[in-house]
């Protein structure tokens, strides 16, 4: 759902050793050359643009592993955010 715009973000922020044109959604992004300093400068950009934040068990290998992985995240924080309050 989020694929494209995160192949943009993932170019300008995650430093990879390869192009993002090469990766699918389903290429392990680490095995592609994500480091940890890479990872957060790419969370920050992503919760920037996406206007979410990731939640504490999100941060982890499973979540940044793959661009279908993100785009699932996003979609999950974005429809969360998007929920009606709940009221008493």
């Amino acid at each position: 759902m989020y694929s494209q715009e995160i192949r943009t973000i993932l170019a300008e922020h995650a430093r990879l050793p390869v192009g993002v044109e090469q990766l699918t959604d389903d290429s392990d992004l680490y095995q592609a050359g994500l480091t940890s300093l890479s990872t957060v400068n790419l969370m920050l950009a992503l919760e920037e643009h996406f206007n979410v934040e990731f939640l504490d068990r999100m941060l982890g290998r499973k979540t940044f592993g793959s661009i279908r992985a993100l785009s699932e995240a996003i979609g999950e924080l974005r429809g969360a955010s998007n929920a009606e309050p709940l009221t008493e």
